[in-house]
């Protein structure tokens, strides 16, 4: 068990110290918001207009421009859009898209910071948040209806006709006069509709900002230690809190109860408050450390019971006919049993991947102010509107009307962490003590009480014809929800959110892509999620799991045939899919050249010795976006490691806004899907969790980190898709080709541990 001496050998200067980047952010906090704020910046909520001033909940009404956006006296725009950042690039986009139909400069367009009483409803999530911000009824369509209502003040101010005016830069010029969008519109309200002002979006061929290459705007102060992260703001008369549980969750449903407290154990310890409502126990304390001393002092007996089945017996629990709730059909056409029985050759084989989890490198952080009339709530989350108001008001018992949520940056996440359940736990004890209340996680918080991305057990068999064509396809899978948000805050004091039935399983990512005129997919449920721990939404969710067993079969097809694995794929494509055909091929093409691929059989030339190395690919995206990546691994067959030295990917998302951002989030999708291929795995007993640390949870580090190379296939006439998660779904794929290739062996379990490979190199 990880204790407080132990906290006190592992401090490591800190970001902020090292950088000097000063101190906390100190700010005024009561339901009615913010009050008082030091170091104001362009994106502070104080730059939005008296319009916007935060005295109403909201959200506001999305058809009206003025929810989206204002002119301001300085000639800038400032945008109200609710979308938050949490690592990719999303708000810097999201500007550039705006500055585009406006006519303006990047530089010109700031946003206020997300509020519920001041920000549209968004939800970050599915990689989607740029697509919707393009679509016509959305931040692009009330940009360009803006720009339409300047155009026609301009025109009745400077007595010449729209079609004559140009704008730049927020300036409109004809006729030899000019006026800015200032002096039409600063500070006023354009009282319009989207829809009512009939604008034309600027068509890509007029393009100036979209497309291009703009750096994130927040990167500076991260570098520098200016931005205020959720874990610096202080609030005058907080509290310090600490959540108290077992150092890991049981199975979901029988989370953790309470036998006894002994107050006593805590005694030495001034001025330290025992909050408990239902299971859930806390600490407050006026001191920081005198809370975390007092949460690791509290002695609490909790109820332990073994319904975990271990993670050494969690894929044969999934497969368990008496767990299972359902069987779902996602994709049935042609008869893939006959097919199969009477293909050329066919292959098979089953697969697993193991729990993994977001593992926040910053443990999450909130603020919460809860009085007899409402509360405010500081902290970073993906859904201020649709998760972090709902579940706070829930669990408070409160209207979420008379709940403000404030977003400040925290650590990054993709897929939903622990952020929400952080600010439950400090909504909780504020509520309980009267006073604000800041909560920070401890590692083992995080880590032992985050949604993990669920595992999976899956079962492939494909036959091809003489000539190399897929014929058959099954792909059955065995697994549990993953949409489902449990918070544990909520779910131990007795106020848990509704739960979702079902399961789910990426059908895109199993074969879709490829012309299959028979192809069944189907989904094992078990029952709910008992005897298993709960799962949500993680990078590309579902879709590494499927990849890893679907594109390792479409691999062993190829070798079947006697075929180059680039050469198969185009020939297999599905030309028939909207758009398919061109994507997919596009992508592999580039990914072919970018890494100079030469075709051959793999595995055809095996090296001798002990340390080997050999090169895969695979296809399969997320969120509409078509990826390519090709791994060239070296392994050292008696440890078992395999280390990937270069990542080459392609990527299709139509139309990609920013060029850098994107190129950003591949290269994080490359590092991070070869840590998830290779040492990510959530491990536990039959009672709990045990994964609480980065020694039981090891993570990629930088040393191991694989050379990345990036290619965008842009393509500026088709709708954007989703960018933040895509390339993430094909990395393990890639990497267990490039194993295949390198050994002759496959490699059927996720993540492929040293462990993994001497198994199955000595099998």
């Amino acid at each position: 068990m990880t204790s407080v001496a132990h906290i006190l050998t592992q401090r490591e200067l800190s970001r902020r110290s090292f950088l000097r980047g000063g101190g906390s952010l100190v700010i005024g906090l009561g339901v009615t918001g913010i009050v008082a704020r030091a170091g104001r910046t362009a994106n502070d909520p104080s730059a939005a207009s008296s319009a916007h001033t935060g005295a109403v909940p909201g959200p506001p009404d999305p058809t009206q421009i003025d929810s989206w956006l204002q002119v301001n006296p300085d000639n800038t725009v400032t945008l109200f859009q609710g979308w938050t950042e949490l690592g990719q690039g999303t708000p810097t986009a999201v500007r550039m898209i705006a500055a585009e139909e406006l006519g303006l400069s990047f530089e010109q367009v700031t946003a206020a910071q997300v509020d519920t009483n001041v920000s549209l409803s968004a939800f970050t999530v599915g990689s989607n948040s740029t697509a919707t911000a393009m679509g016509a009824t959305s931040l692009r369509g009330a940009a360009a209806g803006a720009r339409t209502l300047l155009l026609d003040l301009a025109s009745a101010r400077l007595g010449v006709p729209v079609e004559k005016l140009s704008v730049s830069n927020g300036v409109v010029s004809g006729g030899g006069k000019s006026v800015k969008y200032a002096d039409l519109a600063g500070g006023k309200s354009f009282n319009s509709t989207i829809a009512a002002t009939n604008a034309v979006l600027i068509q890509p061929e007029n393009y100036k900002l979209i497309g291009t290459r703009v750096p994130r705007f927040d990167i500076p102060d991260i570098v520098t230690g200016k931005l205020t992260y959720i874990h610096n703001v202080r609030v005058p008369g907080m509290l310090h809190g600490r959540v108290v549980r077992p150092r890991g969750q049981a199975a979901l449903g029988q989370g953790a109860s309470v036998l006894s407290i002994d107050k006593r154990s805590i005694a030495h310890i001034p001025n330290v408050q025992v909050v408990k409502k239902g299971n859930f126990v806390g600490v407050v304390a006026p001191l920081e450390w005198d809370a975390i001393l007092a949460a690791d002092a509290l002695k609490v007996l909790w109820s332990s019971k073994p319904e975990l089945p271990g993670d050494g017996n969690l894929e044969s629990a999934l497969r368990d006919p008496a767990k299972l709730q359902a069987t779902n059909v996602a994709a049935d056409t042609g008869d893939a049993e006959s097919a199969l029985a009477h293909a050329a050759k066919t292959v098979a084989a089953s697969y697993f991947t193991a729990y993994q989890m977001h593992g926040a490198l910053g443990p999450n952080c909130s603020i919460a102010d809860v009085t007899p009339n409402g509360a405010v709530v500081l902290c970073a989350s993906q859904g201020p509107y649709v998760l972090t108001r709902a579940s706070v008001s829930a669990a408070l018992g409160l209207p979420p009307t008379s709940v403000r949520i404030q977003i400040f940056q925290g650590s990054g996440t993709y897929g939903h962490s622990t952020y929400d359940d952080v600010s439950i736990s400090a909504a909780l004890m504020s509520q309980a003590v009267g006073k604000p209340v800041r909560v920070q996680f401890m590692r083992w918080d995080e880590h032992g009480w985050d949604q993990f991305g669920p595992a999976q057990a899956t079962d492939v068999r494909a036959g091809i014809d003489a000539a190399g064509n897929i014929v058959g396809y099954e792909y059955t899978a065995f697994n549990h929800g993953w949409t489902q948000v449990v918070e544990s805050a909520a779910e131990l004091a007795g106020t848990p959110l509704p739960k979702a039935p079902g399961g789910q399983i990426d059908t895109v990512a199993s074969g879709s892509f490829y012309a299959i005129p028979n192809r069944r997919v189907t989904s094992k449920v078990v029952n709910g999620y008992a005897g298993f721990l709960k799962g949500i939404w993680l990078r590309a969710p579902g879709a590494p799991q499927a990849v890893f067993a679907s594109e390792q079969t479409i691999d062993a097809l190829a070798h079947a045939a006697g075929m180059d694995p680039i050469t198969f794929r185009i020939q297999n494509i599905d030309a028939t899919q909207k758009n398919g055909v061109g994507r997919w091929i596009a992508v592999l093409n580039a990914v072919a050249a970018a890494a100079a691929w030469k075709p051959a059989l793999s595995a055809a030339k095996l090296q001798s010795g002990n340390i080997v190395s050999g090169r895969g690919v695979a296809i399969g995206g997320f969120a509409n976006s078509r990826p390519a990546v090709i791994a060239d691994i070296t392994v050292n067959k008696k440890a078992g490691v395999i280390k990937v030295d270069h990542l080459y990917a392609a990527q299709a998302a139509g139309t990609t806004v920013n060029l850098a951002s994107v190129e950003n989030q591949m290269m994080g999708c490359l590092v991070h899907g070869t840590s998830r291929a290779l040492l990510e795995e959530v491990r536990f007993t039959r009672t709990r969790q045990t994964s609480l640390d980065w020694v039981t949870y090891p993570v990629l580090r930088f040393k191991d980190s694989p050379k990345v190379t990036t290619v965008v296939v842009q393509r500026l006439d088709q709708p954007p898709t989703g960018s933040g998660e895509p390339t993430t779904a094909a990395v393990p794929a890639a990497i267990a080709n490039a194993f295949f290739d390198a050994t002759g062996v496959r490699l059927y379990r996720m993540p492929m541990t040293p462990g993994v490979v001497r198994g199955a190199l000595a099998a």
